[in-house]
């Protein structure tokens, strides 16, 4: 079976040729690893937790067979290496600008042909900047396709973990939010800043308290971030009964 990654890198690589003016460019799998890349925009503040890619990935290599990158990679929606990356990753606390015209397109193709969006309102609360500039885009973005409330029989609460929760730094929505495309979710939203929760300073102390949940709310919001890793590298195979006595033990670990 053709995974996720080969398979993004394979039609990924024929889309970027038409988007680089290049129709017969096969980009190749350069980077075999699983790696953030986080999406640098103009207003607001797209790295409001800068140190949280160590932490999720040592969990994910942790307790996983995932091989991942310790560091994240930061692009613009016009970098030509948009098309290398099929994780995308973007936060932030407050409004940002438009995107023009090029770079919605560009996105959308992205998203058309298999590449994952996690984004996340590290503020927190519907109607916040970010929020709003969030919800704008994707509604220019993908105006047949709505953020929705992903409900539990979703396969990303079971993707790993059969999770009951969603984590993060603050209980913002029990509930992720995603756009669903078929049976396909190429973006996951969430509103409980994931990344506030994972991030580490230089000395090993956790940069934020989670509320009000404390320690274990942490542990879920890991829990949320492989679950979200794992559905955009496999999609739905979870979803097949086989896999649940599996994944019931490796909750319990």
């Amino acid at each position: 079976m053709v995974s996720r990654r080969r398979f993004i890198s394979i039609i990924l690589g024929s889309a970027a040729g038409l988007l680089l003016g290049n129709p017969g460019r096969t980009i190749p799998a350069r980077y075999p690893h699983f790696f953030f890349t986080q999406i640098r925009y103009r207003g607001g503040d797209w790295d409001p937790n800068p140190q949280f890619v160590e932490p999720i990935v040592e969990e994910l290599e942790l307790r996983t067979s995932i091989e991942a990158l310790r560091e994240r990679r930061t692009i613009t929606l016009s970098d030509p290496e948009l098309f290398y990356c099929p994780f995308l990753y973007m936060s932030g606390k407050y409004e940002f600008e438009p995107f023009d015209q090029t770079e919605r397109e560009r996105l959308r193709r992205f998203l058309s042909f298999g590449g994952f969006l996690l984004a996340e309102d590290t503020m927190g609360g519907r109607g916040s900047g970010f929020d709003q500039a969030f919800r704008r885009e994707m509604r220019e973005l993908l105006p047949h396709n709505e953020l929705r409330r992903l409900l539990p029989d979703h396969s990303v609460y079971q993707s790993f973990y059969m999770i009951s929760s969603v984590g993060g730094r603050q209980r913002i929505n029990p509930l992720l939010e995603g756009i669903t495309i078929d049976s396909w979710t190429p973006v996951i939203y969430c509103q409980n800043d994931l990344s506030g929760a994972w991030a580490r300073d230089r000395f090993g102390r956790w940069v934020h308290e989670c509320v009000p949940g404390g320690e274990p709310q942490r542990s879920a919001a890991f829990k949320t971030g492989i679950n979200i890793i794992v559905y955009s590298l496999t999609s739905d195979y979870k979803k097949d009964v086989v896999h649940h006595p599996f994944i019931k033990r490796r909750q319990n670990q």
